[in-house]
């Protein structure tokens, strides 16, 4: 991040200047490692510690937060506000004081995930982004209900979401392919860009935008890093060649945010071999919006789309206008999204159950505590 030194660079806007605790400075997180945020402010780029506190909704976090909140106390940094859930994540803007992140200021955005396995809690991926690059290669048969659910969690984010197909120097038919993903991905640009021969990455950085940021999502092995790369035009993030099965690998092992020449700010990010909804119903909305409007048009409210008569579903079907893979996907992704909505929700009134208790046990080990 060498030679940014103003925070208009990195996408700081005057009106969040109500938003900073007092006797604080903004800084940007462009990389969290372990507890320590990596950060750049205006006066260049450093580690520093975050107040624990900042981490409490992570699992296993509560316990941790009376001592974190004593150490940091002691050097006067006292935490400000609870803090987001997931913890402080990159393209957030954190409040410095004393040499500690001490706030995390209000995302705009954010591209959030459920932590993979059978858990209902949230990972933030990147918070504070304009847009979503959603990432996919022309080099193989077309993915269309890969790209439609990283479009979902997209539409979710409050970014603008932008579909971009690397390996186009591998595709032989670049227009047909580019048609077949514009399809499903309704109301969004979709850019084929080949990080070999040059072509389409004016296009990419004129979809974000100086001043402007952006997060890469998409599988491994589709050319995230290598586009990250070409669109830097020096090396930012180490490439692999992909397995003789045709399988990617990880090459990002940390999510990073890089500000390319023109401004544009990118995050790159590890692939994701498992991409679960996080309460994602809107976003669901939105990525299959012409189910949605058909199913809105049919005649009873609880219609199943099955065999019930007056079906608007079912007609586009018969009639051909509605592939019905999509029509699939989309009763899964929905009835997905519902479960972890659920979960959610039972996740956060267990939560609540352990806070109450621990803070009673906290009150009833006070030494002075008046004896009834």
């Amino acid at each position: 991040m060498a030679g940014v030194t103003h925070l208009a660079a990195l996408g700081w806007t005057p009106d969040r200047a109500a938003e900073l605790p007092p006797d604080s400075r903004p800084a940007r997180v462009v990389r969290v490692d372990r507890g320590w945020l990596r950060v750049v402010s205006d006066d260049g780029e450093r580690s520093v510690p975050a107040v624990a506190a900042l981490h409490e909704t992570a699992p296993g976090a509560v316990a941790r937060t009376t001592v974190a909140r004593t150490t940091a106390a002691r050097s006067g940094a006292v935490l400000d506000r609870p803090g987001p859930p997931g913890g402080p994540a990159v393209g957030d803007w954190v409040a410095l004081r004393a040499g500690w992140a001490v706030a995390v200021l209000p995302r705009r955005s954010a591209f959030v995930r459920t932590v993979a396995g059978r858990t209902s809690a949230a990972q933030v991926v990147a918070a504070n982004l304009d847009a979503v690059l959603v990432v996919d290669a022309l080099a193989g048969p077309a993915r269309p209900r890969r790209v439609e659910r990283y479009l979902a969690v997209a539409w979710s984010s409050g970014a603008t979401p932008v579909v971009v197909l690397t390996k186009a120097d591998l595709c032989d038919d670049v227009p047909a392919a580019v048609a077949q993903v514009a399809e499903v991905a309704l109301g969004v640009e979709v850019l084929p860009v080949s990080s070999v021969t040059g072509e389409g990455l004016a296009a990419v950085a004129a979809a974000v935008g100086p001043g402007r940021t952006a997060a890469m999502v998409g599988p491994s092995g589709v050319g995230k890093s290598s586009l990250a790369n070409a669109l830097a035009g020096v090396p930012v993030a180490p490439t692999r060649e992909i397995r003789a099965d045709g399988r990617g690998r990880h090459t990002t092992t940390a999510r990073e945010l890089h500000v390319l020449p023109g401004g544009v700010l990118l995050v790159d990010t590890p692939g994701m071999r498992e991409l679960a909804l996080h309460d994602d119903a809107d976003g669901v909305a939105a990525a299959y919006a012409d189910v949605a409007e058909l199913a809105a048009a049919c005649r009873f409210r609880d219609c199943a789309h099955r065999t019930e008569p007056g079906c608007a579903v079912a007609a586009a079907i018969d009639a051909g206008t509605l592939d019905p893979a999509r029509y699939v996907a989309w009763r899964k992704l929905e009835a997905e999204a519902h479960r972890q909505a659920l979960r959610s929700d039972a996740r956060a009134r267990a939560t609540e159950r352990a806070r109450v208790r621990a803070f009673t046990r906290a009150l009833r080990a006070q030494p002075n505590r008046p004896r009834s």
